[in-house]
């Protein structure tokens, strides 16, 4: 098959740990990559953000990064994208005119959108996975919601719009539907992860002892890790790692500057370590520096990091909440608590520092929980599937016309 994936904001050749920049990239990137090594060739349709970025860029075999001119070539938060889309979606119903792809999966609502723009002009089958739910993110970020206001109309047209919607966690199904999806085009199919490597640990960060606790991801306030500052001040000698933020100005970054200042506040400045974005080669071994991985967002549509954790044999403690209630087993491959408290929080990372063996246990059966579930292997073989289902031809030129 002939695959255009839509991406207009996470480019998968992006460097990762930026406001906008994190697992979309990754599940982009990787499912692409995974559906090339099945026989497919896939051409992921990304918004140029730079004017010196060619138009093509090989990302690996069989899969190419074609950056489209929509809007200024400079880096924009995703939020401010939508005048845009109009345009992107017709640069890219031009460019398939030509050489229609065989079926279109879009990535985020925006995404979506131009899709439906460019099926005006192409009658390409459409998949489409949100990633976030704009009705989800109001109501756990209220007044903080930089959202546009259009976008829940948007994604309840597309999920009536798509041929398949497909949900990376049985917890979105039901919003979904609550949305009005029709439910025979819902498909469960969670994000993937990579298997690494064996490598050593990464033995230049520091050392405390009572244990070191890894915190990775972008660094927005939706991602609960003044919890985890919160719950360390109450676990003596641990330090905490934090990984992400900011490419450029990162001292400046309003939200490192607020995790300091409360890691300054609670006395534990000097175990509290921001230490910015990872390249993608060293996230393995940063993992496996550490004795757990801590992941307490308010809410999460997925969550790829407790899947790389689990792929190092490390054990997870995460929120309730999202998709993290699917792959974090309670009590088998992590241990689940409530958003948003630091002193449940605490409790559990006192109990895991001190029971190795309880440790060693989780983290051999998130290593096997992976191997079994979430491969990208296996991800890419869902989604062909889903694909093949709606590749018959569109009878209508874009029901969005």
């Amino acid at each position: 098959m002939r695959i255009a994936m839509v991406s207009e904001h996470a480019s998968p050749l992006a460097v990762l740990g930026g406001a906008d920049a994190g697992g979309q990239n990754v599940h982009v990137a990787a499912l692409s990559q995974a559906l090339a090594d099945r026989g497919h060739q896939v051409d992921v349709y990304t918004r140029r953000d730079d004017p010196g970025t060619p138009e093509r860029v090989p990302l690996g075999p069989g899969v190419d990064v074609v950056h489209v001119p929509a809007g200024p070539a400079q880096p924009m938060a995703k939020d401010d994208l939508l005048p845009y889309m109009r345009t992107f979606g017709q640069w890219i119903g031009q460019r398939w005119s030509a050489e229609p792809p065989d079926v279109v999966h879009a990535h985020f609502w925006m995404s979506g959108l131009a899709c439906l723009e460019a099926r005006r002009a192409v009658p390409v089958p459409f998949a489409q996975t949100f990633h976030a739910l704009g009705v989800v993110k109001r109501r756990h970020q209220g007044a903080a919601d930089t959202s546009p206001p259009q976008r829940r109309g948007i994604e309840t047209w597309l999920a009536a719009e798509a041929d398949a919607v497909i949900a990376t966690a049985t917890d979105e199904v039901r919003e979904l539907l609550a949305l009005g999806a029709p439910a025979h085009s819902l498909h469960v199919v969670p994000c993937g992860v990579e298997i690494f490597e064996p490598s050593p640990p990464q033995e230049q960060w520091w050392h405390g002892r009572g244990g070191r606790i890894l915190s990775l991801g972008r660094l927005v306030e939706r991602k609960g890790v003044d919890t985890v500052v919160q719950a360390v001040s109450r676990v003596p000698d641990a330090e905490l790692v934090v990984a992400g933020g900011p490419i450029h100005a990162f001292d400046d970054d309003p939200e490192v500057r607020r995790l300091r200042a409360e890691a300054t506040r609670l006395g534990v400045a000097d175990r509290v370590h921001l230490v910015g974005a990872v390249a993608r080669r060293d996230v393995a071994a940063l993992i496996r520096s550490a004795d757990l991985v801590v992941c307490t967002p308010w809410y999460e549509p997925f969550g790829i990091v407790p899947l790389e954790a689990m792929a190092c044999g490390k054990p997870v403690v995460a929120s309730a909440v999202g998709g993290l209630l699917d792959t974090v087993v309670d009590g088998v491959t992590g241990i689940h608590v409530p958003p948003r408290d630091p002193g449940r929080l605490a409790a559990v990372l006192n109990d895991l520092l001190h029971n190795s063996p309880l440790c060693k246990e989780l983290g051999r059966a998130g290593l096997e929980r992976v191997e079994r579930k979430y491969t990208w292997a296996k991800v890419a073989a869902d989604t062909e599937d889903v694909y093949e289902r709606i590749k018959t031809p569109v009878t209508t030129t874009g029901r969005s016309s």
